[in-house]
């Protein structure tokens, strides 16, 4: 395909399987994940999350945090429930790009099925329509990047969960700066309303988009030695960390979504002098606004209804009690302190 080395692209006819990344702190096992969501529902935010979500709702393109599911758990189902179509185009982090040299072009993979607990999923066909449509230079078929990159696996369990026959087609997003998103967001765009085009395909009812993130990584504690303690550790600077997030949340998500708006998230994440550096520590800085920088040039292909943000929720792993799961096999990756702990955005996009 585009990779350079078969090391890195599988050139055989065979059915290939992405196996698991993460068996500690996403369900890998189709008991583990009816426990995982009955356990979820028994927790009954339904009102909360209904409130914001109207009956008939299906998202065209949605944000849904990936971190351990007993500290994320009903944030998930929150904003994937009303994902209704069967292509889901997931955008996501990949967190160890600096260790491939990958910037600045999209990463794609190029195995049939990935396990999930139910059985495998199969990779839709759009996946290699769209990278024969684009510039050589704007994407790579990376197979040991998406092997090891956890974000996009984590929404498969749920998406799998409530419709038996999703496809997916992961697309990771390292390192880029925002003038390379915008030329990249335009031509990725333009392949997918080709072949949605092609294939008589609907947004939202037949293929959604899905921008798998974190929000803010916060403390001084056990973050490989940083120091994301923007406002210091004690029960206050967490509040004010909080309400910075969900200034963020509001200012660049909610209602009419523009191009201003996704230019403000990048501006309020990454560093305007070192675009691999962040200024706040959401892990999607590049993801989310390249994924809507797609579905707004989608939109606008398509002359349809703009899209119009829904902020369903926001958490941390350190604000609500977490999930059991430790009798179902699964745990915890990380810390949850007041001096490590992770913000959780669940938006939608109609």
């Amino acid at each position: 395909m585009l990779a350079s080395s078969s090391l890195l692209a599988r050139t055989d006819a065979k059915l290939s399987t992405r196996a698991l990344a993460d068996t500690v702190g996403f369900a890998h096992r189709a008991w583990q994940m009816d426990s995982v969501m009955a356990r979820i529902r028994s927790l009954d935010r339904d009102d909360l999350v209904r409130a914001r979500q109207p009956a008939g709702t299906a998202w065209r393109a949605a944000i849904c945090p990936h971190d351990d599911y007993t500290y994320a758990s009903w944030l998930y189902p929150a904003v994937l429930r009303n994902i209704k179509a069967k292509t889901v185009i997931i955008f996501g982090v990949a967190h160890k790009a600096w260790r491939y040299n990958l910037e600045n072009r999209l990463v794609f993979d190029s195995f049939s099925l990935w396990r999930s607990p139910y059985g495998a999923v199969k990779v839709s066909p759009l996946r290699d329509e769209m990278i024969k449509r684009l510039p050589a230079d704007m994407a790579v078929v990376h197979d040991p990047m998406q092997s090891e990159e956890y974000s996009v696996e984590a929404m498969i369990p749920f998406l799998q969960y409530q419709n038996r026959d999703v496809e997916i087609i992961s697309i990771l997003v390292p390192f880029m700066d925002f003038e390379r998103m915008q030329t990249v967001s335009r031509h990725l765009a333009k392949a997918l309303f080709a072949v949605m085009k092609k294939n008589d395909l609907r947004w939202g009812s037949d293929v959604a988009i899905l921008i798998s993130s974190d929000a803010v990584h916060y403390g001084d504690e056990a973050w490989g030695g940083h120091n994301f303690a923007y406002f210091g550790t004690d029960s206050r600077a967490n509040a004010l960390a909080e309400a910075y997030d969900r200034e963020i949340i509001s200012t660049c998500f909610e209602s009419k979504l523009t191009g201003n708006k996704i230019a403000k998230f990048y501006a309020y994440t990454t560093d305007s002098d070192d675009f691999k550096e962040s200024r706040w520590s959401w892990c999607g800085r590049y993801a989310i606004p390249l994924g809507l920088l797609t579905a707004l040039d989608l939109q606008w292909l398509e002359k349809s209804a703009p899209l119009t943000g829904v902020p369903i929720a926001y958490a941390t792993s350190i604000s609500q009690p977490h999930l059991k799961v430790d009798d179902l096999g699964m745990g915890e990756t990380a810390i949850a302190t007041e001096r490590h702990w992770v913000g959780y955005p669940a938006v939608g996009f109609r």
